[in-house]
């Protein structure tokens, strides 16, 4: 396809199931466009609508509405395209669980016509310890790494990451995070859905947010910090008693929070000017052990929802499509 059309295009993209009292949505009007060399973040907490846009781009789900297109193919009209280019690496899968790393690598490289070499993934994702190690005695991590493994065995043009690094320890998600980037490098495009704020301000380009199905925002990380959440996080004690009317009616403080710790008075403010209020804290309020905190992704979507990240407060509509959708799925997959 040309260079200047984008890898993943979905436009006005609406997926409904029929549920015990009308339609349920498990995604509602979705426009977005992934560009070619690009790590792009979904964003959203559980039943946010990320699994069931991943299975419409694979193919594993038709859209009630909407158009969706990858590298130009209809995942649905096109499977077999779309298998040649694109790799699915899901949150959960089914493994070989009596064969060794190696072994499982070299039979899923006979599935393509120009894999890469076991040996290379094994080194890509950290597996040297375990190349000749059982599926089934396997950890979750080495599990996880082992699966991306083979998602990246085919030498996709779009690899989909679901979750990548769940039960990862810092080391292994380091190596991970390190394969991801390589990957990009070498001139692949990535769609991440993760529910870790950190990962996706460490490797996406772009991230989208997802709520009740629908994108709520999307761009790089950054500009969402500075538009949707500028401010930063101080926190700092001080003793117990202490006055804080200074920064009470300080302009700029848009939240100030306080509880008694251990003889002493521990204080988060949230502020959009942070340079004039640790002036404060040092001087006149005597503030002691101060930390800033930038706001990050998190506060972005708090502020975007008015639930916390890993919440569930106003989206149970649809928690509930997502569910009834896995009940349909596997006869969509049957039927295309």
């Amino acid at each position: 396809m040309p260079a200047h059309d984008p890898a993943i295009l979905f436009e006005n993209v609406t997926k409904r199931y029929p549920g015990p009292h009308g339609e349920i949505s498990a995604i509602r009007g979705i426009s977005l466009t992934v560009r070619h060399r690009e790590v792009f973040g979904l964003l959203g907490p559980n039943g946010a609508g990320k699994t069931t846009s991943i299975e419409t781009l694979a193919g594993l789900r038709h859209p009630t509405e909407g158009k969706v297109l990858v590298l130009g193919f209809d995942p649905v009209g096109q499977r077999d395209e779309i298998r040649k280019h694109v790799a699915i690496q899901p949150q959960q899968a089914a493994l070989f669980e009596q064969q060794t790393v190696a072994e499982l690598l070299r039979v899923w490289a006979s599935f393509y016509p120009a894999p890469d070499t076991p040996d290379a993934i094994i080194a890509r994702m950290g597996l040297q310890d375990s190349r000749n190690v059982r599926v089934a005695k396997l950890s979750g991590g080495q599990r996880q790494r082992l699966l991306v493994g083979t998602a990246l065995i085919s030498r996709p043009r779009v690899l989909v990451l679901d979750e990548p690094s769940t039960g990862l320890d810092p080391n292994a998600r380091q190596d991970l995070w390190s394969a991801i980037r390589d990957f990009r490098k070498a001139g692949g495009t990535v769609l991440l859905s993760t529910h870790s704020m950190e990962e996706a301000e460490a490797l996406c380009d772009r991230v989208a947010i997802l709520h009740k199905g629908a994108v709520v925002a999307c761009g790089a990380p950054a500009d969402l910090i500075a538009e949707h959440a500028p401010e930063r996080e101080l926190h700092f004690s001080i003793p117990t008693g202490g006055d804080l009317t200074l920064l009470r009616n300080r302009a700029g403080i848009t939240q100030l929070s306080a509880h008694d710790v251990d003889g002493r008075t521990q204080v988060t403010v949230r502020t959009t000017d942070s340079d004039a209020v640790v002036g404060l804290l040092a001087g006149p309020i005597g503030a002691r052990n101060i930390q800033i905190k930038e706001a990050g992704l998190e506060a972005v979507f708090r502020r975007l929802t008015g639930t916390d990240f890993d919440g569930n407060d106003g989206i149970r509509g649809t928690d509930d499509a997502e569910r009834v959708g896995a009940e349909h799925v596997d006869a969509e997959s049957v039927a295309s």
